[in-house]
């Protein structure tokens, strides 16, 4: 499948430098398990602040360092059911979840974008967003590192890919990280300063495309919290609800629809013309 051109990514740079297929769905797949891997390492890591170099992966129950061979992404999960081989411990359904969705992230953004060079930039995101996601359903925090990592990336990223979005991007960012602002300022029960700096993140890596990306997140986000008060009444104002899931899900909308959206939105609100 050749390299194809979506929106103004054409413009961007091919980073292998020649007309290439896209790269194999397997090994995106494989890359995506891999990386979903280290999403969960960051995910139970950062917030409690320890290396996420070193030391190797350990059972939280026993402490015993997890074998090469137990630590397969899925498989190894699927093999030892869900459970420690040294202590018995449960081990949450989450790891293997988090290693599925980050690799289909991998695979859709592989088809969509080919070998254009957008696709590092893409793929850097979805890991982000993942973590982001992660660490905020099970510690209700956004880990500083992780977004000020992401911040970096996002910069790197596009100045290789295609410098001429930085400016857009830049505003973007300022822009989706100060609405979030607001938003948290007059409701500072529904979010966090976490959210804050992730919609600022989100502005970096997608540009324009935060725009449907954000919408979508408080849309996903206020049609949840209708249904947590439907089942359990008044007492669910009270209950916090992470919300970086929702902007997770509103910046893969954003990656993989967000362009299409906008000229969709251009066209029939009659702006075009």
């Amino acid at each position: 499948m050749l390299a194809r051109q979506h929106g103004r990514v054409s413009a961007g740079r091919d980073l292998v430098g020649v007309e290439a297929t896209a790269p194999e769905p397997v090994l995106l797949g494989l890359c995506g398990a891999a990386f979903g891997s280290f999403v969960n390492v960051l995910a139970y890591r950062l917030p409690r602040r320890e290396s996420i170099v070193k030391p190797r992966s350990r059972c939280p129950g026993c402490g015993t360092t997890i074998r090469s061979y137990d630590n397969v992404p899925m498989l190894s999960w699927l093999v030892l059911r869900g459970r420690c081989r040294d202590c018995g411990m449960r081990i949450s359904v989450r790891y293997p979840l988090v290693e599925a969705v980050t690799a289909g992230l991998f695979v859709a953004l592989g088809l969509k974008f080919g070998r254009e060079a957008a696709l590092w930039p893409a793929l850097a995101l979805a890991v982000t967003l993942v973590a982001a996601a992660a660490t905020d359903l099970e510690q209700r925090i956004i880990p500083n590192r992780l977004m000020m990592a992401g911040a970096v990336l996002a910069l790197v990223l596009w100045t290789l890919a295609d410098p001429s979005r930085l400016p857009e991007n830049l505003i973007a960012g300022a822009a989706a990280g100060g609405f979030l602002l607001i938003a948290a300022l007059a409701y500072p029960a529904g979010m966090g300063m976490g959210d804050v700096k992730l919609a600022a993140v989100m502005g970096l890596f997608l540009g324009r495309s935060v725009g449907p990306a954000l919408f979508v997140g408080f849309a996903a986000g206020a049609v949840a919290g209708m249904a947590i008060m439907a089942a359990r009444g008044a007492a669910a104002r009270k209950q916090g609800v992470p919300f970086a899931p929702f902007l997770a899900l509103g910046g893969i909308v954003g990656l993989l629809f967000g362009s299409g959206l906008i000229d969709w939105y251009v066209e029939v609100s009659g702006l075009s013309s």
